[in-house]
């Protein structure tokens, strides 16, 4: 048998032989030999080769280092851990102190199949510099959740402990799972670090807006979900087909405010969770993309140009202001109706009665830019929010508005859609009279196939 040349293997091989040997005792070459012999019992005979299928090429599986910090969603960190698992990659989990106040070594190493890593001291590893071997043996390093304290470290070149010395010397992509009190995530000092890691070329998904863990605390901090972190993690080790590539698609989402006074407003519900996220999808689809929003406490998607507007006079405005467009996908729960002329001051009780408000109609933005003749977008698309009678109302709509598809979907208070994380959703096509059905999904998956529909019909 041949001598056994160890410094011929690559260096992250042998870190891995390194590492196995030194835990059991052994030599590098005796722990090889060990490897080989027990491979040969479980294996029996070799087959026969193949030889006209050439030399085998081995599957590696990506492997992905998930740092998890120490805030209250580092309990769905338990679950980030099976989602990413379940999609291929390995995962090697690294716990900071605070995050074991929450989560502990052995649910995580369970979930990972993997050893969990807590200490930048720690002998088992750190003999042959473990922490660089966790930094740059990965393909991808994933920070969920990100707190404020992890990302001011990465900012500003901190390396205190295993987490923060990772960050600093790996030369891997890293993705960000930001997660803390809104006051948190809007101090200025926060904003200060996301855009330095931004400008450093780190990428983040969310944070989500919702409640807090905090007794009555709600607003923009909420750690996305595992789905939506492993997506983005596959994402970035895996790029994308860019379908939409050389595309301009524009979108609009939210309510639109429609002032009573400088006080109060009309509105209409709208979480714009969905516009959002088909304005992710179009973004990672390759497309050039203009969001409309109205008001929403939600993050700007990545790669996306968001313009935030109030009314609907606004939002028909910056529509205009975005065209050309290859295609236009209306999600915007616009106000039907205006007040005709608004207080400049706040309307005061009076003793004669109710204020007597007069009523005018908004501009359709729909129609006006699905019935537009120089310059119509493709590839027009509205969304029909309905409480009875889905697709009928649905197909009225997309008469009269003169667009090219009408996504349905039942928004009545069983539903749980409006401002919830789920959808079922009906296209109806102009030149069709049948109606395509989705079965219930995240928000998200609904956008990434919407997105997908919209790039096969631009083809």
């Amino acid at each position: 048998m041949a001598s056994l040349t160890v410094r011929k293997l690559d260096d992250d091989l042998k870190a891995r032989l390194r590492v196995r040997a030194a835990r059991n005792g052994r030599s590098v070459e005796d722990e090889v030999r060990t490897i080989l012999r027990e491979a040969g019992e479980d294996a029996g005979p070799p087959p026969a080769p193949d030889v006209a299928a050439g030399p085998a090429v081995p599957s590696v599986a990506p492997r992905i280092t998930l740092i998890i910090g120490g805030g209250i969603a580092a309990y769905k960190a338990l679950d980030l851990i099976r989602r990413l698992k379940e999609r291929g990659p390995e995962v090697r989990v690294i716990l900071t102190r605070a995050a074991q106040q929450f989560v502990t070594p052995l649910a995580a190493s369970a979930l990972a199949h993997t050893p969990c890593h807590t200490d930048l001291f720690d002998p088992r590893s750190e003999f042959d510099a473990g922490h660089i071997r966790l930094a740059r043996g990965c393909d991808l390093v994933v920070v969920a959740p990100a707190t404020a304290d992890l990302m001011a470290k990465m900012a500003n070149g901190l390396a205190d402990d295993l987490a923060s010395a990772v960050l600093l010397a790996t030369d891997r992509p890293v993705l960000l799972a930001p997660a803390m009190n809104p006051a948190m995530w809007t101090n200025a000092a926060t904003r200060r670090n996301v855009a330095r890691l931004k400008q450093d070329g780190v990428h983040l998904v969310g944070p989500s807006a919702g409640e807090m863990a905090e007794a009555n605390e709600a607003g923009v901090g909420r750690m996305s979900e595992p789905t939506e972190i492993a997506l983005a993690a596959m994402t970035l080790l895996k790029p994308a087909a860019t379908p939409l590539k050389g595309r301009r698609v524009l979108i609009t989402a939210g309510p639109t405010h429609e002032p009573i006074d400088p006080v109060r407003y009309i509105a209409n519900r709208s979480s714009g969770k969905q516009g959002f996220a088909i304005a992710a999808a179009a973004a990672r689809a390759g497309a050039e993309v203009t969001l409309v929003s109205g008001p929403v406490g939600l993050a700007d998607p990545a790669d996306v140009n968001v313009v935030r507007v109030e009314s609907a006079r606004e939002m028909l405005a910056k529509v205009e202001a975005a065209l050309p467009a290859d295609a236009a996908i209306f999600a915007a729960a616009v106000a039907d109706w205006r007040v005709a002329g608004a207080a400049a001051q706040k309307i005061k009780k009076t003793v004669d009665g109710l204020p007597d408000l007069k009523l005018a109609e908004n501009p359709d933005i729909l129609a006006t830019i699905a019935k537009r003749g120089e310059g119509r977008p493709r590839l027009v698309v509205g969304f029909a929010a309905e409480t009875e009678n889905l697709i009928a109302h649905a197909r009225a709509k997309l008469m009269r508005k003169g667009c090219d598809w009408i996504v349905a979907n039942d928004v009545s208070p069983a539903s749980g859609v409006m401002g919830g994380d789920r959808n079922v959703i009906h296209i109806l096509m102009r030149d069709s009279e049948e109606v395509e059905s989705w079965p219930a999904m995240s928000k998200q998956e609904v956008a990434d196939r919407l997105v997908a529909r919209i790039a096969q019909s631009l083809q």
